[in-house]
């Protein structure tokens, strides 16, 4: 038992302010601490304004950030070979065109690449396999004739190669203009909200723990200690009321300093600047595949009937 209560003296002994403040929130978690300065209702609100928002920024984030990540609707059990992803769609298209037999046509779709591959996204992967089928269906056609589906499927290959490209640049505006700033608001923003509030919770572990002090003397009351006289106000010596005074000056400056820098956090316009120009980028990018779209819709759209009215003829002869 000596030894416990020699640990709970040397303990008590606020050799450094960290110590003091160490002291002191341990024994706040023991239940042992009797006064806890209690921060203003208007701060503890605006700690609760700033938790919720640094939570919008994570939740969003976590989805979003999938935007820095060009395959993310790629199909996953897709497998394209080198040569599928070593040209775009209009070089291969270019090279079809000029060949003049099926053995140049097939060494114009398996040409060597000419460049980085090919992007892995979703519209990419459907404009080249829809390709591959086109030509697919020409060299299975002997007569000579154009297939109405192999030309729809080489227009929708281009068309999708577009829709492809438009949804690179939107993720490209969303990490810059998007993303970007939020990670900002997010890691130094709201962390220097963080730091100033954390500098607050110190200040008052250092100002319960300079009262404390003054009024009990020894902080610990371990199991078989006596307990301690425990002084008054009027019982302070004037160099105590001193070190209580400069510690209540610090933590109301620190909390003043907190005050100011959460809402500062808060009423900037940054994240809802942010999150216009996410809108901007996706708006843009379905702008731009309707417009895309519309334009080859009308075009399979003849085909179609093209093939439907050859049919009938065909049957009527």
């Amino acid at each position: 038992m000596d030894k416990f209560q020699a640990f709970g003296k040397n303990l008590s002994a606020s050799f450094t302010p960290f110590a003091a403040r160490t002291q002191q929130y341990v024994k706040e978690q023991l239940g042992q601490a009797e006064d806890k300065t209690q921060l203003p209702p208007d701060y503890t609100e605006l700690e609760k304004r700033v938790d919720a928002l640094r939570q919008v920024h994570q939740k969003l984030l976590q989805v979003t950030s999938q935007y820095s990540n060009e395959a993310y609707d790629y199909p996953p059990n897709l497998r394209e070979s080198f040569n599928d992803l070593g040209r775009t769609i209009s070089e291969k298209v270019h090279l079809l065109s000029s060949a003049t037999s099926p053995a140049e046509a097939q060494a114009a779709f398996t040409a060597p690449p000419s460049a980085k591959p090919q992007p892995k996204t979703f519209n990419h992967a459907i404009a080249r396999a829809s390709l591959a089928g086109s030509q697919l269906l020409h060299q299975s056609d002997s007569s000579g004739t154009d297939d109405p589906l192999a030309t729809a499927l080489e227009k929708y290959a281009i068309a999708e190669e577009k829709v492809g490209e438009a949804r690179l640049a939107q993720d490209h505006q969303i990490q810059t203009r998007f993303l970007a700033g939020w990670s900002t608001t997010l890691n130094t923003n709201l962390m220097f909200a963080q730091r100033a509030r954390k500098g607050v919770e110190n200040a008052r572990l250092s100002l319960d723990a300079t009262k404390a002090k003054a009024k009990h003397g020894s902080g610990f009351s371990l199991p078989g200690q006596k307990g301690h006289h425990v002084k008054t106000d009027d019982e302070l010596s004037e160099e105590e009321r001193v070190h209580i005074e400069q510690a209540e000056d610090e933590f109301v400056g620190q909390t003043e300093e907190a005050v100011g820098v959460m809402k500062n956090v808060l009423d900037t316009p940054e994240p809802l600047r942010n999150l216009a120009d996410l809108i901007a980028a996706q708006l843009e990018f379905h702008k731009k595949a309707y417009e895309i779209l519309s334009e080859l819709a009308p075009v399979v759209d003849g085909l179609q009937v093209e093939q439907e009215v050859g049919r009938h003829e065909s049957y009527a002869a």
